[in-house]
């Protein structure tokens, strides 16, 4: 399928083979790659990720792909970010200190506050509260879970950037972007065959 080279970025944390597993599962072969060659060339770029946001972003620029990263998303072209994937997107995160992420949206990545009842981190599966009409979401039923696990969500300073909520208790960005640029604070890759049929629909973007 032409504009299909879909690139799974390899900057050393991450559950990278689980998200290729999942593309290879609805029928998409995707790379897995730390290459900035690769990356800049990628026609649909996925952007994955566990663990803290200081390490990530500083291991992103450390091998230089923080420029591609940056100049596809500044493109048409397809990209999709999970968990971390979507924290690093944001001005500053609030873990361990002040850190600086990659700054594509305005806002700030910060801590749930502690809620008596309630366990952080945030793990588990939560239905969502669709407020944009996204191609990747498509075939999502109303009410389904996905799965999350997380102790920091993103608190974008423009609302209109979010395409879904969840609540923990209060709402929280699950979502970010727009059609072509969509960001998910859940796992796609481990919510099922709701989460599958997500990136499918992103894997059919052209």
């Amino acid at each position: 399928m032409e504009n299909n080279k879909i690139v799974i970025v390899d900057y050393g944390m991450g559950n990278l083979r689980s998200v290729q597993k999942a593309f290879e599962k609805v029928g998409f072969a995707a790379v897995i790659s730390e290459d900035p060659a690769l990356i800049k060339n990628a026609d649909k770029l996925v952007l994955p990720g566990v663990g803290a946001i200081r390490d990530a972003v500083g291991r992103i620029r450390d091998i230089g792909l923080e420029k591609p990263i940056l100049d596809h998303l500044h493109s048409d072209k397809p990209f999709f970010g999970i968990c971390l994937g979507l924290q690093m997107l944001f001005e500053n995160c609030y873990e361990d200190g002040k850190h600086r992420g990659l700054g594509f949206y305005k806002g700030d990545v910060v801590k749930f506050s502690p809620v008596e009842g309630l366990k952080i981190p945030h793990m588990g599966w939560n239905y969502l509260d669709l407020k944009k009409d996204l191609k990747v979401f498509k075939s999502y039923p109303k009410g389904a879970g996905v799965y999350f696990v997380h102790s920091y969500f993103a608190a974008p300073e423009n609302a209109d950037v979010i395409a879904a909520y969840a609540n923990y208790p209060l709402p929280f960005a699950a979502a970010v972007g727009d059609d072509r640029r969509i960001a998910t604070q859940f796992h796609p890759e481990k919510s099922q065959g709701v989460g599958l049929q997500m990136l499918k629909h992103f894997a059919e973007l052209s």
